[in-house]
């Protein structure tokens, strides 16, 4: 089983830069591909971006390529979401997941097992 605690959200101006932790308990972190998903007011959640359990796959959702970049240190048992140039409708709840994938990285919300509490990123005009 893995816990997971979400923080590193906050308030910034459009153009600035937040970095969001992921820290999970339980010694079976390294082999769970982790996820971002995010989910703004009166919408549904939506993937950002997931990382395989050896962090040499990623994928990104359109909205995020180029501006996001995911990373992870299984000795730390943490991941990292680096976003840089956030605009105003990158505000939301920032939640990340773990799910055992294998070689994919699934962009479901019903293929993570394990979920965070969240954490708001706002991102003023």
């Amino acid at each position: 089983q893995v816990q997971l605690v979400d923080s590193g959200g906050g308030l910034v101006q459009a153009g600035g830069s937040l970095r969001l932790s992921c820290a999970a308990s339980g010694r079976a972190f390294s082999t769970y591909t982790i996820g971002y998903f995010r989910q703004a007011p009166g919408k549904e959640r939506e993937f950002v971006v997931g990382i395989s359990w050896s962090g040499g796959r990623t994928n990104y959702a359109d909205s995020v390529k180029g501006r996001f970049t995911i990373s992870r240190n299984n000795a730390k048992n943490t991941v990292y979401l680096q976003m840089n140039s956030l605009k105003p409708e990158d505000t939301a709840v920032y939640y990340c997941a773990a799910g055992l994938h294998g070689a994919v990285i699934l962009a479901s919300t019903s293929d993570y097992e394990y979920w965070g509490q969240g954490t708001q990123v706002t991102v003023s005009s």
